[in-house]
């Protein structure tokens, strides 16, 4: 069990933390929250590579500010940003990684190794140098680090950007496979990713955690809520200020306008079978 209690850090003025609480068991949690909402922050101080100003974080009872070694020892962690060795093959860098990590036996650390890069696709680039790789190579290279040695807590931060639709779903697919037994943090503003994956999920802005359930029942709050309407683009700034706006998407010349609405908003709106993306928006912007 992961225990986040009353959570704060701040940088300058900035809150990006503000009494943050979770509770964590096995499975797939998906963070979901937008660029500058306190994801990162909080990704980065689980992984233990930066200290909270308030509050406490345990794992299976142990406070694991204090005793920081418990959690990196069995931590797998993808950061935003990964960062590379230079002129270090894939293969040569995810061995000195596994040695790093306490993968002492030569055979076995070979044979997951060579089973992680033909998971991630870059089986045939194992010789290759990972400071050529692309952006979309390089993420997977990191989800395969993040594997190493099995752990019981791994933290994944924006994993899917930069990957194509089948990179992005084969990834997916290895962390569905590996969610029973071990705590995974998806940390992402990408709502699909969450959807597609997460049994349980929070909605994050300005550093605080708005909304916590499962996808479906978030999106149930807002059952029977949500209209859609085309219309054209000089009429989007007025509904806005008229209705509670969830989402606009261009479309064929016009703009798809998604409204949060107990009743029918005006003529030509449609009830629309509401999304998880409008239940996000729907919290978000603290319209529930």
């Amino acid at each position: 069990m992961l225990s986040i209690k009353n959570v704060h850090k701040r940088f300058g003025d900035v809150h990006a933390m503000n009494n943050i609480n979770l509770d964590l068991g096995p499975g797939l949690f998906g963070l979901l929250g937008p660029n500058g909402a306190g994801k990162s922050t909080l990704m980065r101080t689980l992984a233990t590579l930066q200290k909270p100003d308030e509050g406490t974080i345990t794992y299976n009872g142990t406070d694991i500010v204090s005793k920081p070694d418990v959690m990196r020892s069995t931590l797998g962690y993808l950061p935003q940003d990964f960062g590379v060795y230079p002129r270090m093959s894939a293969e040569a860098l995810l061995d000195h990684i596994a040695i790093l990590k306490g993968l002492n036996d030569k055979t076995q650390r070979r044979e997951q190794i060579l089973s992680l890069l033909r998971s991630v696709d870059l089986f045939k680039h194992k010789t290759a140098s990972v400071a050529t790789f692309s952006g979309g190579m390089r993420q997977r290279f990191g989800v395969a680090q993040a594997l190493l040695g099995d752990p019981k807590v791994l933290i994944v931060d924006e994993p899917t950007a930069g990957l194509d639709p089948f990179q992005r779903q084969t990834f997916l697919d290895l962390l569905s496979e590996a969610g029973e037994e071990k705590i995974i943090i998806l940390s992402t503003h990408i709502v699909e990713d969450v959807r597609d994956l997460c049994p349980d999920m929070a909605i994050i802005g300005e550093g605080e955690v708005i909304a916590r359930g499962a996808p479906e029942s978030l999106i149930d709050k807002i059952r029977n809520s949500v209209w859609r309407k085309k219309v054209e683009k000089d009429q989007v700034a007025g509904l806005k200020e008229k209705y509670k706006v969830l989402a606009t998407r261009l479309l064929m010349g016009g703009v798809v306008i998604s409204v949060l609405s107990d009743d029918i908003p005006e003529a030509g709106f449609e009830k629309a079978d509401p999304t998880l993306e409008d239940a996000y928006f729907a919290h978000l912007y603290n319209f529930v």
